[in-house]
């Protein structure tokens, strides 16, 4: 099976467009985008017949945005056909082949300057981007890229399971304006046995760009691991970088990777230093003082065809907190910076009730000029007839605040630990993503 080659351009598709947009869903022949945090190759149609089955899978993407519905579009033919499936069970190392980064290079242009419906779908109410939306379709296009590299050379999906690990150094370089076109593009950069890992970047040129590296807004990397129907480990395709600047890539990612691995040699000793220096400041606030907390029911327009919830949702919601957490502490709208780290621990579930709490963990308030807040918000799947919860995420984003406040005399108090806890908690914080 051929890749297309050029970017896969997203428009609005109008309710009257549904039927139409279901239809040539169901028969793409192309591999380009996709929509879940898991994404398996051994759940399709068995019976090709069956009008209940097939209904149901449409329910995947019947109530997504235009953008993820392009990527639905664009895989679907893979993902629904049962004959392109490779058993694992009984082959679990014969499919395995090196593949270059450009055969998982994937792009998507967004046509905000000639798409109206698409534009307001993506504004927020101060005329920027919705930089939650986004969030929903990076993990979409990450999870693509990471099925087209694990699939075998002849483009039939192997049996196995992707499944999100982690978000690192999600880091927006300069603002992304709403009215001009935008291009999300990303391929693998590096692979171990069973994980790999895919970095985007979202680019928007300008009359001031002059090179691709300037029209660069945002960058991301993602890791996703290989599991079989029993949660296993999985071997997967290698990757085989071709030029200085994929090596390169490679490396940064290897070092991540090590990185992540290492435990921490060092123990510190100074908690009570770090609780006994923030007492008696009028400047500072305590951490318990600046939470926020939401709950919702995991409903099924939002799940894959496992009955688990997309990572990129789980995303959005987080980031609606944060932002709403730095507004409410900052008393002033704030400016996202970046995604410093997120950790999927556990699947979400469709019914699952989900308690959201968010807090500012600490402040960097040194540089008067651009104050950075940075904001945790952890997720939990509660089960309140049984008084019981288990942590399935944790999320770490960075605001800052808009000159103009900070020039009308705004200031940015210092948030502080009220217990040995939570110092150790922002200890942690600040060595993992602000050493």
């Amino acid at each position: 099976m051929k890749f297309p080659k050029k970017p896969l351009k997203c428009h609005h598709f109008f309710k009257h467009e549904e039927k139409k947009l279901v239809s040539s869903i169901l028969t793409s022949q192309s591999i380009h985008f996709s929509q879940t945090r898991q994404y398996s190759t051994a759940s399709t149609i068995s019976d090709p017949s069956s009008t209940t089955m097939v209904n149901m899978n449409l329910l995947l993407f019947m109530n997504h945005s235009p953008v993820k519905n392009a990527l639905w579009e664009a895989r679907s033919s893979i993902f629904w056909n049962y004959s392109s499936i490779v058993p694992l069970a009984s082959s679990i190392n014969d499919h395995l082949i090196a593949k270059t980064p450009s055969r998982s290079r994937t792009s998507v242009v967004y046509s905000f300057s000639s798409d109206f419906e698409l534009r307001e779908r993506y504004r927020n109410p101060i005329n920027e981007i919705r930089i939650e939306k986004l969030l929903e379709d990076l993990d979409a296009l990450a999870g693509t890229i990471s099925y087209k590299h694990c699939s075998s050379d002849d483009g039939k999906a192997r049996s196995l399971i992707l499944v999100t690990a982690s978000v690192d150094n999600m880091i927006l370089k300069k603002p992304i304006c709403i009215d001009n076109d935008l291009t999300i593009e990303g391929a693998v950069t590096w692979v171990g046995c069973s994980s790999l890992e895919i970095q985007l970047e979202v680019k928007q040129s300008t009359p001031e760009s002059t090179n691709s590296t300037e029209s660069v807004s945002l960058t991301a990397n993602f890791t996703f691991v290989a599991r079989d129907k029993t949660g296993k480990s999985v071997k997967i395709n290698q990757i085989l970088p071709e030029n200085e600047k994929e090596k390169h890539l490679w490396e940064e990612a290897e070092e991540r990777n090590k990185m992540r691995k290492k435990k921490k040699e060092e123990k510190k000793d100074n908690l009570n230093e770090l609780l006994l220096a923030n007492k008696d400041n009028n400047n500072n606030i305590l951490i318990k003082e600046t939470c926020l907390q939401n709950s919702l029911v995991c409903q099924p327009e939002k799940n894959n065809i496992h009955g688990q919830i997309f990572g990129g949702y789980l995303m959005r919601k987080a980031y609606e907190l944060a932002y709403a957490t730095a507004y409410s502490f900052a008393r002033t709208p704030p400016c996202f910076v970046e995604v410093d780290h997120v950790d999927f621990l556990k699947p979400v579930d469709v019914g699952d009730f989900l308690h959201l709490k968010s807090c500012v963990i600490y402040t960097q308030v040194e540089n008067s000029s651009r104050p950075l807040i940075n904001v945790e918000v952890v997720s939990h799947v509660t089960q309140p007839q049984d008084l019981s919860s288990e942590i399935s995420n944790n999320f770490y984003f960075t605001f800052t605040v808009p000159s103009d406040s900070l020039r009308n005399g705004l200031k940015i108090r210092n948030v502080v630990p009220g217990t040995e806890e939570e110092a150790r908690r922002v200890m942690d914080v600040r060595d993992a993503f602000h050493p």
